[in-house]
């Protein structure tokens, strides 16, 4: 089964090189935490960002010093889309389409009366640049606010409608809709309200989730909720860490659903027991080190990683490729079936051996 099987049918947005919504692949973003006026810290976390398997990257802009660096991202070899996070000044948004920006973020009753919104709704609509609405619990609007009492799943799902009314008053559909919470509960239900009365693309997040273990945790519930209800079409997993560290974090929960339409190596490994007689849980660290980067070729590739043979054999039978450790030594499994005994030193390098036959087989 592939995610378009139970997807939310949606209309296509088109960002840069890329497109979101629609049958396309599920975009996983990050956003830079450098200091946006410094363009060569900003263009170097963007090109790792990119060899990560970023696909596409958002920056803050919270002024007009700013806006210059996306002119020089823009004469770089960087290829993935670039996203303008503008707050509250129009006028920023308006230089940042001048400079060749991809796609704007922005709330649109945040920067000011209809004129002001007329005017970057035009400027994006004549450059093809589409609109990203970011709707945050902690950010909701005054009388939305009122009416609620807290940020509740209702609230903000009419927040995100507030803004794209804004936005379609002008016949600007080009659209992509965000509504994050810290709270998982409230973004699952707001997401699944708005899933169900627009066709705009959605982003999904858990915003301010913590570190790359909690905020992996909860990003995992939210998106991976959303996901299995076949709404989503691009992905943030906030961390508080190295930007990189979502990307990665990003492909591990679309590899764990079998959404990962880009391949992956997924990865099925024991909890171990006083049966393992091999060091598994380095082992699994280091695995995931060193084939972190391996192309593979738009396959996803399953390998387990077993601690004895108990049910070693079983779980490999599943997987493309396996091992099942012994006493310093490991059994190496192909499609369930054994080829040969390998020395524990030897597990990593020969998984990936195998790894790269199986890439490279038509």
């Amino acid at each position: 089964m592939t995610y378009n099987d139970i997807r939310r049918k949606t209309r296509r947005v088109k960002i840069g090189n890329k497109e979101i919504g629609a049958t396309s692949p599920i975009l996983i973003q990050s956003m830079t935490n450098t200091d946006t006026a410094d363009a060569s810290a900003t263009i170097a976390q963007i090109e790792a960002l990119e060899m990560a398997g970023c696909d596409i990257a958002r920056i803050t802009v919270p002024n007009f010093e700013c806006v210059s660096t996306i002119s020089k991202i823009k004469a770089t070899n960087i290829k993935i889309p670039i996203v303008a996070d503008i707050h509250f000044d129009y006028k920023i948004a308006l230089e940042c389409v001048k400079a060749g920006v991809d796609k704007i973020r922005i709330n649109p009753g945040n920067i000011g009366d209809e004129g002001r919104i007329r005017e970057v709704v035009l400027a994006c609509k004549a450059n093809g640049i589409p609109i990203r609405i970011g709707v945050n619990g902690g950010s909701l609007e005054k009388h939305i606010l009122e009416k609620y009492g807290s940020p509740t799943p209702e609230a903000l799902a009419e927040s995100a409608f507030y803004h794209i009314s804004l936005l379609e008053k002008f016949n600007f559909e080009d659209i992509v809709v965000s509504v994050k919470s810290s709270n998982v509960r409230n973004m699952i239900l707001a997401n699944r309200i708005i899933s169900q009365k627009c066709d705009y693309p959605i982003h999904l997040g858990v915003t301010e989730a913590g570190d790359d273990y909690s905020g992996l945790v909860k990003s995992s519930a939210g998106i991976g909720s959303l996901l299995c209800d076949g709404i989503g079409d691009t992905i943030r997993v906030s961390l508080t860490a190295d930007p990189t560290k979502e990307i990665y974090a990003g492909k591990e929960i679309l590899a764990s659903l079998g959404f990962n339409q880009g391949g992956a190596i997924k990865i099925v490994s024991c909890p171990t027991c006083g049966r393992t007689k091999i060091d598994l849980i380095s082992l699994s660290k280091a695995f995931k080190e060193a084939t972190r980067g391996l192309d593979t070729k738009g396959k996803t590739i399953s390998v387990a990683l077993m601690g004895c043979v108990v049910n070693g054999p079983g779980e490999a039978r599943e997987c493309d490729i396996g091992i099942a450790g012994a006493n310093k030594e490991a059994v190496l499994f192909k499609n369930g079936k054994i080829i040969r005994k390998i020395d524990e030193s030897e597990i990593i390098s020969s998984l990936i051996k195998e790894i790269k036959i199986i890439i490279d087989e038509k």
